[in-house]
């Protein structure tokens, strides 16, 4: 299957929602004409209408201000569905591309609550960035947890990436530390760190974290250089509440949206970049290993407004 049928595939319960809502929207009842332009012109109706289709969506308080006020300061210029998709493109286009380290390895952290298949995207990173001819390190620094290094490991073995772990309950900033070095002996390219799953409101879980960035920084310039935040994006708006801790405890630079398959409310990934400004790097939209796919504004946008009928 196609990178894009993918996207199309795992997106299609938003897409049809939003789509089959818009379409209720119908231009010629709830939209006037504009005065000698013959382009739909905006009512207040509409417009709270839109409001109520995208909050559904769950874009959040943020991006559907956004998108309400671009229709309104555009109307009788556009349709209102290729204005919202614009708008849309801006907010998400917008975010700042991943740092590029000066010196191997580049190291990503991933970071995380439970549950929110954070595991399993490091070992899809690693095949992502095994296919792109580079060699991984998956460090296993969730030391608490069996089932996750056994997991990991299995990972490794299946994309033939080199694989670091400690003993049970070992510091996992040393674990870290020994990975990036390991990583530079060898002449790796990217060390990617599945740290332990942690709730954002744990002071010393999240104190850990900092810990684990301070001791990458000494082991590489510029470590890390990506940390990744997995948010299960069933939860909806709730995954607002865990990346704005994350983002002031663990400086997390980028989001990965899983389980996009599994909702109606896609539109999260639009919430998240207005909200915080903070990238959207990849997308989990499936159960196969290949559904890790890395995120295209553009190609987000379109899968939105593509139904499945």
């Amino acid at each position: 299957m196609s990178f894009l049928k993918r996207l199309r595939t795992g997106l299609r319960r938003t897409a049809d929602t939003l789509v089959g809502r818009f379409d209720r929207l119908d231009d010629r009842s709830a939209l006037g004409l504009g005065r000698g332009s013959g382009a739909p012109m905006t009512t207040v109706d509409t417009l709270e209408a839109l409001e109520e289709i995208l909050l559904e969506a769950d874009l959040g308080v943020s991006a559907t201000t956004r998108l309400v006020g671009a229709v309104r300061d555009r109307a009788g210029t556009m349709d209102l569905r290729t204005v919202v998709k614009e708008e849309m493109l801006r907010v998400l286009a917008a975010a700042d591309p991943p740092v590029t380290p000066t010196e191997p390895p580049r190291v990503v952290l991933v970071v995380g609550v439970n549950g929110t298949g954070k595991t399993t995207t490091v070992g899809r990173l690693a095949r992502l960035v095994t296919e792109a001819g580079e060699h991984p390190v998956i460090c296993a620094a969730d030391t608490f947890r069996a089932a996750a290094v056994e997991q990991l490991e299995v990972w490794a073995r299946r994309v033939d990436a080199d694989f670091v772990r400690a003993r049970p309950g070992a510091d996992p900033a040393a674990v870290v530390f020994d990975a990036i070095s390991s990583s530079r002996a060898r002449g790796r390219d990217v060390v990617l760190v599945d740290t332990a799953g942690r709730l954002h409101t744990r002071a010393n879980l999240m104190g850990e974290l900092e810990k684990i960035r301070r001791v990458a920084s000494r082991a590489v310039k510029g470590a890390p250089h990506e940390t990744l935040l997995v948010l299960d994006a069933t939860v909806g708006q709730n995954g607002l509440s865990q990346a704005r801790a994350f983002l002031e405890a663990a400086g997390v630079t980028g989001i990965v949206l899983t389980k996009l398959d599994g909702t109606a409310k896609g539109g999260i990934a639009v919430a998240i970049t207005a909200e915080f400004g903070v990238p959207i790097r990849y997308l989990g939209v499936g159960e196969q290993l290949d559904d890790l796919l890395p995120f295209s504004p553009s190609d987000y946008v379109d899968a939105l407004f593509e139904p499945s009928w």
